[in-house]
């Protein structure tokens, strides 16, 4: 019994530490904590020498987008889902493009070099640059 309860706290301290980061292709800039917002909140859509901005996000129900949203934009999903029905109602942003995985999002970001998103620090590899680390 002790050893489950060791197990599963280990497991738990590990998700506590992960780190959330995001990417972009390794050509584009680094950004700050307010165009981050800005960005994912489809506020702008463009960056300095990067041109047209895709946002890829994860799917609602995702541990690692809630704790983004937290960190970067403020909102809950729940949030989130009215904010972007608002925005796309009125014609004023396009919602982002949502994956299920770090792999998808890496897969958008090598497939438009406008796109970021954001992944796990750990699954960051030479495919993606890391643009901004939230607190």
């Amino acid at each position: 019994m002790k050893f489950i309860v060791l197990a599963l706290s280990l497991l738990v301290s590990n998700v506590a530490l992960a780190q959330v980061v995001i990417v972009g292709s390794p050509s584009a800039p680094e950004i700050n904590a307010a165009q981050a917002k800005r960005l994912f909140l489809g506020k702008i859509k463009t960056l300095p020498g990067a041109g047209s901005i895709t946002v890829v996000e994860r799917q609602t129900g995702d541990a690692l987008k809630a704790d983004f949203h937290a960190k970067v934009t403020g909102k809950s999903e729940a949030q989130l889902k009215s904010y972007w029905s608002k925005q796309v109602f009125t014609g004023k942003a396009k919602a982002p493009v949502e994956v299920d995985s770090a792999a998808m999002v890496k897969a958008q970001i090598a497939n438009n070099p406008g796109a970021v998103g954001y992944i796990d620090s750990a699954d960051v590899d030479a495919s993606v640059k890391v643009l901004f680390t939230p607190n």
